[in-house]
């Protein structure tokens, strides 16, 4: 996606910039005893993978971080700041993330998702993903303990869903 998407709930939908960086680790490290460090955001940014930030009212409102290859989406990162739950950014995410896929001829988006966060599960699966697997002690939780993670997978095949997202260049 190298356009500007708009919505009518969300101002702006955009490719992440290093200046948006400050705004993004804030929320991460709100969100996450375990957040992403400031270096694997730029090494994801440099490699090409599709990061993008969310902003409303002229603040990032939440971010996504995905790789498209061999057919294949992957979300390695998507988050809402806490403060913004509820209000369809996640889901705005997820569908931007989807249709990004679908455009880069993608036939299966996968994730990994704690499955104590039902919330995100909840998400995924109102949105066509379905449990495929799981990573046995994948996520770092306090206390050195591991949580596994829940892989979910979109079947694309008939398209990303009718996100029906307008980009303008």
């Amino acid at each position: 996606m190298n356009a500007v998407v708009t919505t009518p709930d969300v101002a702006e939908l955009r490719r992440m910039r290093e200046h948006d960086l400050p705004e993004v680790l804030t929320i991460e490290r709100s969100a996450y005893y375990f957040p992403w460090t400031a270096s694997v955001f730029r090494d994801c940014m440099r490699v090409g993978y599709g990061c993008w930030v969310l902003v409303a009212d002229g603040r990032v409102r939440g971010y996504l971080v995905m790789s498209v290859v061999a057919g294949e989406g992957h979300v390695l990162n998507i988050c809402v700041d806490p403060e913004c739950h509820g209000q369809g950014y996640g889901r705005t995410l997820l569908g931007a993330a989807l249709d990004h896929a679908a455009r880069l001829g993608a036939a299966t988006v996968f994730l990994e998702v704690r499955p104590s966060n039902r919330r995100a599960v909840e998400l995924y699966m109102q949105n066509g993903f379905c449990e495929v697997g799981m990573r046995p002690q994948y996520y770092p939780v306090q206390g050195g303990r591991r949580e596994d993670a829940l892989i979910l997978a979109r079947d694309l095949g008939c398209g990303a869903g009718g996100f029906g997202y307008t980009t303008s260049s």
